[in-house]
């Protein structure tokens, strides 16, 4: 899978499911599309990035 650093998911996949994964002390939003957001000091600021790639879907 292609890493994506915008908001923006891919328009030919449907479902988008996102997590949040811990990096040392990082936290870092991913999608089952393949997008990643930027690692994050702030566990809620990486859950807000997941929101707003959900919401662009």
């Amino acid at each position: 899978m292609a890493q994506q650093d915008g908001l923006e998911p891919p328009p030919n996949l449907p479902e988008h499911r996102t997590t949040t994964t811990e990096m040392g002390h990082f936290c870092m939003a991913r999608c089952t599309c393949g997008w990643r957001g930027p690692a994050r000091r702030a566990r809620s600021q990486a859950r807000s990035d997941a929101e707003q790639h959900e919401g662009l879907a």
